[in-house]
């Protein structure tokens, strides 16, 4: 269980296109063995200390003829963004796939003293 104590409480979300491989014949699906496409997600104000983030896949176009095998998570959280990671390996073929996401944290609250 995580507690704020005395912060206001920050929700940021999004969505990102992570890629579209059918389009320029990249590696999600053309490729066989281990793949990864990463994209960095930056908050639009800084938490105080990194946030809980959690992600989701909310579209995917894969490939019927192999096993359909994904893996998809938060990586690198700090204070002011994280990167979304997409893996696949074997033979799956992946076309595209589109992330959400939502950061939970700890802000600054209107009354906090600011350090000079």
């Amino acid at each position: 269980m995580r507690r704020f104590d005395h912060f206001a409480v920050g929700v940021a979300s999004g969505v990102v296109d992570m890629f579209s491989a059918f389009e320029d014949g990249s590696a999600m699906w053309t490729g066989e063995g281990p793949r990864l496409e990463r994209r960095e997600v930056r908050f639009s104000e800084p938490f105080v200390e990194p946030p809980s983030v959690q992600v989701s896949m909310v579209m995917w176009d894969i490939g019927a003829n192999a096993n359909q095998r994904a893996d998809l998570r938060a990586a690198e959280v700090s204070r002011d963004g994280f990167q979304i990671e997409f893996r696949t390996w074997g033979d799956t073929r992946v076309a595209r796939v589109r992330a959400s996401w939502m950061a939970i944290g700890p802000l600054r609250h209107n009354d906090d003293f600011e350090d000079d």
